[in-house]
């Protein structure tokens, strides 16, 4: 192991709990051991990933989080005794890892909320919304310290919490964390003063406007938190370790809008000035560890980075705030560990959370450990497969109801929280497998082939593997989408499937092969209209090309929001022009991802056209017709197209072939990688 790393293996307190280092896997929705969104029971699924991040030296392992209200079904989590037996009689084996598990209990989301088109129809129809109550009483899940509107929805608004409401959770915090402690679990952890949940709602003054004992005063916003944790130690004693997930800064300018990084602005939620208070007050009624970010869904990217973000964008707020308790500190959010191990050698925090990275390869910190960094499958912070709630002008949350359900699960890695149909089953018959081309999709396919004991063969037109995630990953922001080329490169090698560069394939039947997958990916779109051809197509750009100084982006989707991004940061004047009413406006991209980018585009001034009819291109300016029937010219030297795609699939001719990734459909990493890989278990 690197020098550097060994403060992140040293032993650490919470309270009289030993911790064996401090690698902190930080709770993810969907990870739980007693489901997510759905009636309680021990999940075997939450179970095996929490099991899988112990087994590899992870110090302090925290599940998902566990409403003690739940969503579904209106639940009470410390009502179903079965699942406190069923965790008793696992905690042993889990305790011989020599990791230690606290079980994350939530409040709730209050008006976080995630609200779909059919919570809308479900609250807005009320017939249907007094028969749902049973499965989905809106009314009670959104409950917020005030009246407020909901962070994804106009339709669904908050209503204030009543005393009896608050009284009740916090004697369920307290029933459900005894029944904890007689499982064998050795802390919990309460969420959350954090990320603009319930509980942080009641603490935050643009959101809390009551006036009895929960609202005014400091004291008073933070009074709901204090009870919980007052009435845990009363029932479980005061050994019993009580962590808060908090956030050190809300990082919030208003109801959904956040404040991007470096940005001067007025905070209207939790400031550092109340911040250094706060934590005095939350240890001293009973906190035994802080578990810190910063920001709130209305600045949900500080919360859940995207690429976009700076690499420990929380730390250094986590470490000034560490110097106001004298309980453990720790740090989540795009954490760098060599950065964190200095910090924890330095004296400035205590452990280091970590989330996505432990979906994407769950022996991260083994391989950590070994000097086998190139071996760990990155995470490319894209959202896509752990936490895809998508949001745009006029729509809620556009989440497919599956993934809503079954979250953390992982883009780049189609086996995690899905072990039941993705899993290596080795053949019976080995077969060789001609793959036309290599991709990421055709390299996935080949790595999974190889795993079952076929023999592959990837054959590709170019020099070099990768195919249009070259391109994808060459902004200069995209570091870890590069690392995540590097390591499929490398698996080709470790298993050493034959690659054919320089070779086009244009009849497929023709090779020696049992059967053929044919990746061969997507052709640009173009468009029917005067002077196109002056544009160059965004792969282009990315693959080197060069433009001017002023430049005009048709297209506003992810793609053509990531490319103005990257023009922008080189300094050129950058115009979008998009003809739906919103950037970003698709589905599988998680609102932490777009929010930023519309944020960052609107702060710094960037000309944004929606609604917008691109008529003709010109050798220095763009014509649009805007939503009202005016023309416009926008000024470009340089025209960038980003109007989608369309796949480019071969004709086999009737010989045995499968489509993967975007030849068979235009999708997104996810689709790409999790098609490849049940392509691969067919054969």
């Amino acid at each position: 192991m690197d020098s550097r790393l060994e403060p992140l293996f040293t032993p650490w307190k919470i309270g009289n709990c030993e911790i064996k280092n401090r690698i902190v896997l930080t709770s993810m929705g969907g990870t739980d051991l007693f489901g997510w969104m759905e009636k309680n029971h021990f999940d075997k699924a939450g179970a095996h990933f929490i099991m899988n991040v112990a087994k590899n030296n992870a110090g302090l392992v925290l599940p998902g989080c566990q409403p003690i209200y739940n969503p579904m079904f209106g639940q009470w989590l410390h009502k179903n005794k079965k699942m406190y037996k069923d965790l008793a009689a696992w905690m042993p084996s889990f305790h011989q890892t020599g990791a230690k598990l606290f079980i994350q209990l939530t409040a709730g989301f209050g008006r976080s909320f995630t609200i779909s088109k059919m919570m809308e129809f479900l609250y807005t129809t009320p017939v249907i919304r007094t028969l749902s109550k049973p499965v989905m009483d809106l009314d009670r899940i959104t409950a917020s310290a005030s009246p407020s509107p909901n962070r994804w929805s106009d339709k669904v608004p908050s209503r204030e919490m009543t005393r009896d409401e608050i009284k009740e959770m916090v004697s369920s915090f307290a029933e459900s964390s005894l029944l904890l402690r007689d499982a064998g679990v050795d802390g919990v952890e309460i969420h959350a003063v954090h990320e603009g949940y319930l509980l942080d709602q009641f603490t935050l003054k643009y959101v809390n406007k009551r006036t009895d004992e929960y609202g005014g005063s400091m004291e008073n916003r933070y009074r709901f938190a204090i009870e919980i944790v007052e009435a845990i130690k009363k029932r479980c004693g005061s050994d019993f370790p009580v962590s808060l997930r908090y956030s050190v800064l809300s990082k919030t300018k208003d109801f959904r809008k956040g404040a991007l990084p470096g940005e001067e602005y007025v905070e209207v939620g939790r400031d550092m000035e109340e911040s250094e208070k706060a934590v005095k007050l939350l240890e001293d009624a009973g906190y035994d560890m802080l578990n810190c970010d910063n920001g709130t869904y209305d600045a949900w990217y500080w919360a859940h980075p995207p690429i976009y973000m700076p690499e420990n964008c929380n730390l250094e707020d986590v470490e000034h705030i560490k110097n106001f308790v004298s309980i453990p500190v720790v740090a989540a959010g795009r954490l760098d560990p060599y950065v964190a191990s200095d910090a924890i050698r330095e004296g400035k925090l205590d452990a280091a959370g970590f989330a996505r990275q432990f979906l994407a390869d769950q022996e991260w910190v083994t391989k950590m450990i070994d000097e086998r960094e190139e071996d760990i499958r990155p995470c490319i912070l894209c959202h896509n497969g752990c936490f895809n709630m998508a949001h745009y002008k006029g729509v809620p949350n556009d989440q497919d109801l599956h993934d809503s359900l079954h979250m953390s699960r992982c883009a780049v890695n189609a086996e995690t929280m899905q072990w039941d149909k993705h899993y290596i089953k080795k053949t019976e018959k080995a077969k060789k497998v001609a793959i036309i081309g290599g991709g990421i999709g055709g390299m996935e396919a080949a790595r999974v082939l190889k795993l079952r004991g076929h023999d592959p063969v990837i054959y590709e037109k170019s020099d070099k593997l990768g195919g249009t995630f070259i391109p994808a990953s060459a902004e200069s922001y995209k570091g870890k989408l590069r690392d995540l080329l590097a390591w499929y490169r490398r698996q080709m090698k470790i298993l050493s499937i034959p690659i054919i560069f320089n070779a086009e394939v244009r009849n497929p039947e023709t090779i020696d092969a049992d059967e053929i997958v044919i990746a061969t990916g997507a052709v640009a779109k173009k468009l029917n209209i005067p002077g196109f051809d002056k544009a160059m197509e965004a792969c282009d750009y990315l693959n080197g090309k060069p433009v001017k100084d002023t430049v005009a982006i048709i297209g506003g989707g992810l793609t053509g929001c990531e490319v103005a991004y990257e023009l922008a940061l080189e300094g050129k004047d950058v115009s979008i022009i998009e003809m739906k009413d919103d950037l970003i406006a698709q589905k599988g991209v998680c609102l932490a991802n777009s929010s930023y980018l519309r944020e960052w585009f609107a702060l710094h001034k960037t000309p944004v056209y929606l609604n917008a009819r691109v008529k003709e291109i010109k050798d220095d300016a763009v014509v649009i017709e805007t939503k009202d029937g005016e023309e416009k010219s926008i000024p470009a030297k340089s025209v960038i197209s980003s109007v989608g795609y369309s796949p480019a699939p071969l004709n086999t001719r009737g010989k045995k072939s499968y489509l993967v990734g975007d030849c068979a459909s235009v999708g997104n990493l996810r689709s790409v990688i999790w098609g490849a890989y049940e392509t691969a278990m067919k054969i």
